[in-house]
C-alpha cells in the first residue's frame, strides 16, 4: 500500500513539473520535458527520504503540523482581540496586515518549539479514536538491555507467543553498542550477542519491532529512563533485572519478568523424586555441592562436595521458587549394598 502511494506521488510530481514547465515558456516541448524530469527527480528524492526515515519523518511532520495549527489558532484569537482596541483599529491596513503577519509567525514559531521541547513528556490522544496496527494487539512491550542480551525473547518471537509490538529505545541501543565495543572480552561478547538478538527479531516478519527515539530530559540513569518511557507510552517493561522490576512496580508500571515465565513453564519437581545431576562446584555450606539441570535450574546437593566433577543420583528434599527461577535441594542417595550370595 505504501509503495502504491509513493508511486502515485512520484507520478503526480512528474506531471506537475511538466505542466509547470509548459506554463513558464513558449517552448512548451523543451521546458515541459525538462520540468517532467525535474519533478520526477524531486518526487523520487522525497520518497527515498521518507522511506529511509519513516518513523522519524512522521514524528517531525506531525509535531510541526500540530504546532502550526495551534499557533494559527492562538494568533487568530489574539489578533481579533487586538482589533477591538481603538488605537489599533484606527491604524491603516498596512500596519494591521504587518501586525497580523508578525503575530502569526511569532505564535507559530513558539508553538512548534514548545511542542518539540515537551513532546517526550506528554502523549497527545485523539478523542474517541484509537489507531492500532493491523495484526497487532495489546500494549507495546519495552525491552531493556538485560532481556535483549538474554536472548530468550527472540525464541518467544519465533514461537509466535508474542503478538504485541516490541519497542527498543535509542539509548538502550547505544548502551548495547558501548558494551559491544568494550575492551573486556566477556562484556564485548554479551554486547554482540544482544545486537545479534535484535537483528534476529528485526528479520522476523511476524514481529513489529519499533525504535523509540525519545530521550527523557534531565535523567541520566538508563533504568530511570526506561521507567519514564514506559509510563509515557503505556508500554509493559520486559526485564530480567530484579532492581529495575522493583523500581518499575513502585511507579505502577506493568513488568514482565522472563525468569518468572520460564519458571512457570518448567516441569514440576516434587520432593522424593530422583534426579541425576553433575556436581560442578562446592556450595556455600559445608559439605554441599552445586549442580545445574539442562534448563539452568540450580541444584544444591547435600553431601555433594566429595563428588565434585562427578554425576550423582540424588533424592529431592525441597523445592524453593524464587524470582530468578526454582532452586532444588537434594541429598546424595546412598549406594545400595551389594547382594549377598547364598551358600
Amino acid at each position: 500500500m505504501l509503495w502504491t502511494l509513493r508511486a502515485i506521488f512520484i507520478t503526480f510530481a512528474a506531471l506537475s513539473g511538466w505542466k509547470l514547465g509548459e506554463s513558464v515558456s513558449t517552448q512548451k516541448e523543451y521546458y515541459g520535458l525538462q520540468g517532467f524530469f525535474l519533478g520526477l527527480g524531486v518526487g523520487l528524492l522525497i520518497s527515498c527520504l521518507e522511506a529511509a526515515f519513516t518513523r522519524r519523518f512522521a514524528t517531525i511532520i506531525s509535531t510541526v503540523m500540530f504546532g502550526l495549527v495551534f499557533g494559527f489558532i492562538a494568533s487568530y484569537l489574539v489578533i481579533n482581540v487586538l482589533l477591538l482596541v481603538p488605537w489599533v483599529a484606527k491604524q491603516d491596513e498596512g500596519i494591521k496586515t504587518g501586525l497580523q503577519f508578525s503575530l502569526t509567525g511569532i505564535f507559530c514559531y513558539l508553538s512548534v518549539v514548545a511542542i518539540i521541547q515537551i513532546k517526550d513528556d506528554f502523549k497527545f490522544v485523539i478523542p474517541f479514536i484509537e489507531l492500532s496496527r493491523e495484526g497487532r494487539s495489546g500494549k507495546p512491550m519495552l525491552l531493556d538491555t538485560s532481556v535483549i542480551i538474554d536472548g530468550r525473547i527472540a525464541d518467544l518471537c519465533d514461537a509466535r507467543v508474542i503478538d504485541a509490538p516490541l519497542m527498543v529505545t535509542r539509548f538502550v541501543l547505544q548502551e548495547l553498542q558501548s558494551i559491544a565495543d568494550s575492551d573486556d572480552r566477556t562484556r564485548r561478547a554479551r554486547g554482540r550477542r544482544g545486537l545479534d538478538v535484535l537483528n534476529r527479531i528485526r528479520k522476523n516478519r511476524n514481529v513489529d519491532l519499533q525504535i523509540y527515539e525519545g530521550q527523557p530530559p534531565g535523567i541520566e540513569e538508563v533504568d530511570e529512563k526506561l521507567v519514564r518511557v514506559a509510563k509515557m507510552t503505556g508500554a509493559r517493561l520486559v526485564t530480567n533485572d530484579q532492581n529495575l522490576r522493583r523500581i518499575a512496580q513502585l511507579q505502577a508500571v506493568d513488568v514482565i519478568n522472563l525468569n518468572e515465565i520460564a519458571s512457570a513453564l518448567r516441569p514440576p519437581v516434587l520432593p522424593g523424586e530422583i534426579l541425576s545431576v553433575q556436581v560442578q562446584k562446592a556450595g556455600e555450606e559445608q559439605g554441599q555441592g552445586v549442580g545445574y539441570l539442562e534448563d539452568g535450574t540450580m541444584v544444591v546437593v547435600e553431601g555433594g562436595l566429595p563428588h565434585v566433577g562427578q554425576r550423582v543420583d540424588l533424592t529431592v528434599t525441597n523445592v524453593i521458587p524464587t524470582s530468578a527461577g526454582r532452586m532444588i535441594f537434594g541429598a546424595v542417595r546412598a549406594a545400595a549394598p551389594p547382594a549377598r550370595s547364598n551358600p
